[in-house]
């Protein structure tokens, strides 16, 4: 009844040692505790590069801002023309079975997608059409599609 297993003995010493390191632990937060230092070793200022730095900025440096010129959020965008909206391209493929196909941007060379539900009459390969882009989950996609007139 006195005789230990190995295992016993592998468990009391993996306590001893995490008791051991637990110790060290606490000895080492105990050094390196912050308390009683002054509020200037807490101090953190910002430099006229808007960086985060440990010495106080210049005086002489300091610069006037306009409240209005702080941008807060995403940039305002200028208002778009309408007329830049509407494209022309060609139908490079058209599948009417299934439903879809592609036009050629003229302006930009880009193939874009194109839904039989966006039609406002039916199209086949090499029609030039107007369209508008939309940007869709997959990626952008043609809209308000019209055939040109002859």
């Amino acid at each position: 009844m006195g005789q230990e297993t190995m295992g016993k003995k592998e468990k009391e010493k993996k306590k001893q040692k995490n008791k051991r390191d637990k110790e060290e632990k606490r000895e080492e937060r105990k050094l390196n505790n912050n308390k009683g230092k002054g509020l200037d070793s807490m101090m953190a200022y910002v430099d006229e590069d808007g960086n985060i730095s440990s010495t106080p900025p210049d005086p002489r440096k300091k610069r006037e801002v306009n409240l209005e010129n702080i941008q807060m959020g995403a940039a305002k965008r200028e208002p778009i023309d309408p007329s830049e909206l509407i494209r022309t391209g060609v139908v490079t493929f058209f599948n009417e079975a299934k439903g879809y196909g592609f036009i050629t941007d003229l302006k930009s060379q880009q193939n874009v997608f194109v839904h039989v539900n966006q039609l406002s009459e039916a199209v086949t390969e090499k029609d030039k059409v107007t369209f508008e882009i939309e940007m869709g989950p997959k990626g952008a996609s043609a809209v308000s599609v019209k055939k040109e007139k002859k």
